[in-house]
């Protein structure tokens, strides 16, 4: 170059030196350009690929969720869930049935006479489960059945669902997916959308009317 030698020999080495850095940072620029340009570099290639799926996954998760299950007391029977994120696989006997819904249902006892209608009020009794078998309420426990009136949106859409086709005397456990579920949250029993188990006992149905003194109005189920 023919500025260096007008600045001394001290300033010419320290330019000589920094014209060489330079050179060999452009040099290992373009190496990198020309790595990364034709797929050749294993650090990035490798950064980029998608995990395969263990097939042996499936089997550990459903073996956690039944140790899990186990350490609840979980019923006989009970549905296992395998679930991975935001998917869930639901294992079941060959008993179970599937709505069109997406409503997993099994009955124990059918049970004798008629199916409840809208307006009607049904008595039940049940016992609400999660995912992991952990027993969340139940009714024999309170003491006292729980009684809806049908069609009212009382209950969760696939605790209706299931009730609707029973009869008094029958005992069903229906496994609610997430979308017939409620709304979730610190003041539900479900923080996370997750699948709901319900052991179901119908005990009757009734007849009901509305009644009307003056100003008051109520519906009186006999």
């Amino acid at each position: 170059m023919v500025f260096k030698d007008c600045l001394g020999p001290q300033v010419n080495d320290i330019l000589f030196r920094a014209d060489v850095h330079w050179k060999e940072n452009s040099s290992r620029r373009f190496l990198l350009f020309v790595l990364v340009s034709s797929g050749l570099s294993p650090t990035l290639s490798s950064s980029g690929k998608t995990k395969s799926k263990n097939p042996y996954d499936d089997k550990r998760l459903l073996e956690q969720n039944k140790r899990r299950q186990k350490e609840n007391n979980a019923p006989e029977d009970f549905p296992n869930f395998i679930r991975e994120g935001f998917e869930v696989k639901v294992v079941t006997s060959e008993d179970y049935k599937k709505s069109d819904s997406g409503l997993i249902f099994r009955d124990y006892e059918v049970g004798k006479g008629e199916c409840p209608k809208a307006g009607q009020q049904v008595t039940f009794h049940y016992i609400g489960y999660n995912e992991s078998g952990r027993r969340i309420d139940s009714t024999y426990i309170q003491g006292a059945p729980a009684r809806i009136r049908m069609g009212t949106n009382a209950v969760v859409p696939g605790f209706e669902e299931g009730i609707r086709d029973m009869r008094p005397g029958g005992k069903r456990r229906i496994i609610i997916p997430p979308e017939l579920g409620p709304p979730v949250g610190p003041s539900t029993f479900f923080s996370s959308k997750q699948f709901e188990v319900f052991d179901i006992e119908l005990l009757g149905i009734q007849n009901c009317q509305r009644r009307t003194i003056a100003f008051y109005s109520d519906v009186v189920c006999n």
